[in-house]
């Protein structure tokens, strides 16, 4: 006979996962991994590196193919989404999207792997890609094909969703270590508050219960990890940033905030503030991370071009 407490659902986080009363975890989605190698479409080729053993943090690296043989290429390091709970570095949503940009833009990509909750919550999470962006810049990367074929001068910072999240708050950081970022990508990025703005209608107290649920520890939904725009001494961390793009979709409950974070920019170039260029590309009639899902659509295919203009 099944057993009750394992069937009976302690906590529905629906579409991401479910908790059940045994403890059992359900991930509904973003489980499903592929291997590392060369991809036939594009020729490029990844390989998967640990960068500390002791916590299982890796990233994948990739590299275009016909590598130049008298100049080294940006890098890019690239922080997947998910809410904090579902996806990896191995998923072929990210792997194929990476796949794709890296031979178009013609980059060394390091997508990292981070530790999830709700096994190992916030800030677990940034404290991994922190490690792997030190591990990059410092040389220290386990892999020669960063220190073989990057451009520190030309190191950029991206993430869709809970990884543009991350992005932010790791170019903060980078500045307050000097760490130069020459860009920063922002794509439909996951960030919140108390207050709606604009369209916003996800109930507050289900927002508030995934962000606790990630992070345990939060001051809550106005906490600078959630509500960068709250904390304007942080905000200046990404002034050190020659450059930031922010993307969003149209019909994404994550729009306006998106926008709000971009009119922020705006303002700190007008006051003299931050010397640097903001951009922002909208996505009309589309919803969440949708090039993700359909990367040959119309605006998947124009999205894919601005981010790799983007990078120069």
């Amino acid at each position: 006979m099944e057993n009750d407490s394992d069937t009976t659902v302690l906590l529905d986080l629906s579409p991401f996962l479910r908790i059940y009363k045994s403890g059992r975890l359900e991930r509904l989605v973003g489980t499903s991994t592929v291997p590392a190698g060369t991809d036939p479409f594009t020729g490029v080729t990844s390989r998967d590196v640990v960068i500390n053993p002791t916590t299982g943090v890796s990233a994948r690296l990739y590299i275009p193919p016909d590598l130049p043989s008298n100049d080294k290429l940006p890098i890019l390091v690239y922080i997947h989404g998910g809410g904090f709970v579902i996806e990896t570095a191995a998923s072929p949503t990210y792997h194929n999207y990476l796949n794709l940009l890296v031979s178009k833009a013609h980059i060394i990509a390091v997508s990292v792997d981070y530790r999830r909750a709700p096994e190992h919550p916030l800030p677990a999470a940034y404290d991994d890609c922190w490690e792997v962006l030190a591990s990059t810049v410092s040389g220290s990367f386990p892999n020669e094909w960063v220190s073989g074929y990057g451009d520190l001068g030309r190191l950029y910072l991206g993430g869709d969703s809970a990884g543009g999240n991350t992005a932010h708050h790791m170019a903060v950081k980078a500045a307050s270590e000097g760490i130069k970022i020459k860009g920063l990508l922002l794509c439909h990025p996951w960030f919140g508050g108390s207050e709606p703005i604009g369209s916003e209608s996800i109930d507050p107290v289900k927002k508030d219960q995934f962000w606790r649920f990630v992070y345990p520890k939060t001051t809550g939904l106005d906490d600078p990890f959630f509500n960068p725009m709250a904390a304007k001494e942080r905000m200046k961390g990404v002034y050190k940033c020659e450059k930031v793009l922010v993307a969003v979709a149209q019909n994404d409950e994550l729009r306006d905030r998106g926008k709000l974070y971009y009119d922020k920019l705006l303002k700190a170039v007008s006051s003299g503030e931050w010397n640097g260029h903001a951009e922002f590309y909208e996505t009309e009639g589309e919803d969440h991370v949708f090039y993700l899902d359909n990367d040959s659509c119309h605006n998947a295919v124009e999205m894919m071009q601005k981010v790799v203009s983007f990078i120069d």
